[in-house]
């Protein structure tokens, strides 16, 4: 698309399946800390706003600390086993790269287990600049983390894209005065997504060759 320099994408559930990993760890921590398991589908709908606010809703606040402790330590190893990239991936990443396009991560995941799955999953080669919600004072739907790679790149809104997977990814674009792509493959639903009303809603990350 004519203008577009920079293309900054969401990790988990946009190029990375991670929910596994998550699941796993999750319910490891809730052992360990005396609190009852949960299913998938009440775990995935937590994900998207930072670890520690995955856990916030299912223990109390005085084991808050200790059971993010334990889901960290837990994480590193699980990410390892339970993550793979989304079909497409790298073959998008490919195109964009040489392309010319500037590509950049924005993740609400911390910085240390987002640099194990960005490693570990050979993404490397293809991102420009990676940055997570613990180096800010804000997490996303805030659009502090895209307006942060915008001026790292000295690029303005008008010259972005932002795709994610989520409800909130849709909100930080539009906060950001950001073109935003939501794919469908994340914990938010079809009408969650489509009340954000982001510029394009897609099925595959495949179908960004459509769009750029």
């Amino acid at each position: 698309m004519q203008g577009i320099k920079l293309i900054i994408f969401d990790l988990d559930g946009t190029l990375v399946d991670a929910y596994p990993a998550i699941i796993k760890s999750f319910n490891y921590t809730m052992q360990r800390v005396n609190y009852p398991p949960q299913n998938a589908p009440v775990i995935r709908s937590a994900v998207g706003w930072g670890d520690e606010n995955l856990l916030k809703p299912f223990v109390k606040l005085k084991d808050l600390k200790k059971a993010l402790g334990i889901y960290r330590q837990h994480h590193k190893t699980a990410l390892l086993k339970g993550s793979r990239l989304f079909p497409g991936v790298n073959k998008i990443l490919t195109y964009l790269k040489n392309k010319g396009y500037k590509l950049a991560i924005a993740s609400n995941r911390p910085t240390l287990s987002s640099r194990i799955l960005i490693r570990h999953l050979g993404l490397d080669e293809y991102f420009d600049y990676v940055l997570c919600a613990d180096r800010l004072k804000h997490r996303k739907p805030h659009p502090e983390i895209l307006k942060k790679i915008m001026q790292r790149f000295s690029l303005g809104p008008s010259q972005t894209f932002y795709i994610g997977d989520m409800s909130i990814d849709a909100q930080t674009g539009r906060r950001a005065g950001v073109r935003t792509i939501i794919l469908t493959t994340g914990s938010s639903t079809k009408s969650q997504i489509r009340e954000e009303k982001p510029f394009s809603i897609i099925p595959r990350v495949l179908d960004l060759l459509k769009i750029l």
